[in-house]
Order: C-alpha cells, then structure tokens, then sequence
C-alpha cells in the first residue's frame, strides 16, 4: 500500500508539474492525422480530378437543358406568330395584296446611282461671312471701265448716289450682312437680286462682232420679284440694262435710275466711250 501511495503521488506530482504535457500529446495527434489526410491526397489526385470533371458535366448539362427551354419557348412564339398572321390574311385578304404592292413598286422604283454634282461643295466654297450665297458669277464676269450709278428715288425725295463700278457684281437685299447693297423693306428678301457685269459679244454696223461690258439684273427667286421698267422679271435669269432703266424690288415705293458718269453729254461722246470701252476690254482679254 505504501508503494502504490508513493506512486499515486508521484503521478499527481507529475501532473501538477506538467500540466501542458496532455495538451502537447493531443496536438501531436491532431499534427499526425493532418499529414495522414495530406499525404491521402497526395497518393489518390484521380479522385480529386473525378469531383471536378464531375462538377463541369453537372454544369454542361445545365446549359443544354437551358439551352432547350429557350428553343421550345422561341418556337412556340414563332408558331404563335404564324398563326396570327395567316389569321389575319384570310380574314382581309385585301391586305395581303397590299402588303404585296409596295414591296414590288420599290422594287421597281429603287433610285440609281447618281455621280452628278450635288452642290454641296459649291455651298462651301460660296460661303460669305458664314453664310451661303444663292448666287455665284459667271465666267464671263468682268469689272466696267465705264462708271455706272444708281440714282435712288424715294417717291420725289432724292437719295445719295450708289457707285456700282467698282465691283463686278453687286447682291441687293434685306440681309446687312452680306449685301453689297441693302434694301430695307420687309417685302423684299434676304437675297433678292444680283446687278452683274457681263464681257458680251455684239455685231457692230461694218458686220464685224466686237465685246464689251454690259450691266444686267437677275432675280434670285425672291418672293415678291423685281420689277424692270415697271414690268416683273423672271427669276434666274439675266434681263440686260441700258441707261436710264428703271429698278424696282418687292413693294417697295423706292425707283433706283441706272445713268453712268457721261450721261449728261451728248450722245457722240457716249458712243466714244462705248469704243473706249470695248478697246480697253479687248485688250483685258
């Protein structure tokens, strides 16, 4: 009895020194069965390569069978859609016919390919102050020798004179910005009219065919036309001047007179001024 107190002791005294000792066993039981799972692994990587693939079939399959409900579901609509359609047919078939119609006139009306000019690059290019001119010169455009004027009337008022020698064309219209000469009333347009030179040929009276430059007017399409001798002009198209003409625009109660600087003389100096004229312009050519 005596030899199993000591023992029973020497055990308790064991304990209470290393308390920790069955703590440290039990993680080495826990080290050691880790490394066994480890090391199972380890030897059977077929097994872990199976899960996988397994996981991939499960997830094809789940495609296919996605991929099936939405083609019985597109099929059902098509059927659907079908029978609505022929449904609708047999009810009008006027309809049909005229479904049939315009697919069979723009058939036959399909526009060709055109390669003319569209203009768009002439916009571009006769562009003034940021805006587009109706009009572009001709190329027979010329600036005179001989300086013609405008001489407006407003019913008896006389107005200042307008030199119009000095460019080859002159824009008349509402539109300040780009009109070389403004006319203010509301009846006339933004771009009324052109007063344009012209290099001209004419037959003189020993027969022979001499040019010269002569004033005329065209008609941009304005709403309310413009007015030669009291007569409306045609739009688009050049009307020659001569002196003493007389200019109206829209409703405006204002008369521009057409006169150049030797117009008060007598009628044999005017025609050495023609032949000065058509000398000068010749030798322009």
């Amino acid at each position: 009895q005596e030899r199993e107190d000591h023992c029973r002791r020497g055990n308790e005294e064991r304990k209470q020194r290393h308390p920790s000792e069955q703590e440290h066993r039990r993680e080495r039981s826990g080290d050691r069965d880790r490394h066994r799972d480890h090391s199972d692994r380890r030897k059977n990587p077929n097994e872990r390569a199976g899960a996988r693939g397994h996981e991939r079939e499960r997830e094809a399959q789940n495609l296919r069978e996605q991929q099936a409900e939405r083609e019985f579901y597109n099929e059902r609509r098509r059927e659907h859609r079908q029978n609505a359609e022929s449904s609708g047919t047999e009810q009008n078939p006027e309809l049909r016919q005229a479904d049939n119609k315009p697919k069979d006139k723009a058939a036959a009306n399909k526009e060709k390919p055109s390669f003319e000019l569209s203009g768009a690059l002439l916009e571009d290019t006769n562009t003034f102050r940021g805006v587009v001119i109706k009009y572009s010169e001709p190329p027979e455009a010329r600036i005179p020798k001989k300086r013609w004027r405008l001489y407006p009337f407003k019913n008896d008022e006389f107005l200042p004179v307008m030199y119009i020698h000095r460019q080859s064309a002159y824009l008349l219209g509402r539109h300040r910005r780009i009109a070389d000469i403004p006319i203010d009333h509301p009846s006339c347009s933004k771009q009324h009219a052109v007063f344009q030179y012209r290099l001209v040929e004419y037959t003189r009276a020993d027969g022979t065919v001499g040019r010269r430059v002569r004033p005329y007017i065209i008609d941009l399409g304005s709403g309310n036309g413009t007015f030669l001798n009291n007569q409306r002009i045609e739009p688009q198209r050049y009307y020659e001047l001569k002196e003493k003409d007389v200019l109206k625009f829209g409703f405006s109660s204002r008369e521009y007179v057409l006169l150049h600087e030797s117009s008060d003389k007598s009628e044999a100096n005017t025609k050495d001024d023609d032949d000065e004229e058509e000398k000068e312009e010749e030798s322009d050519s």
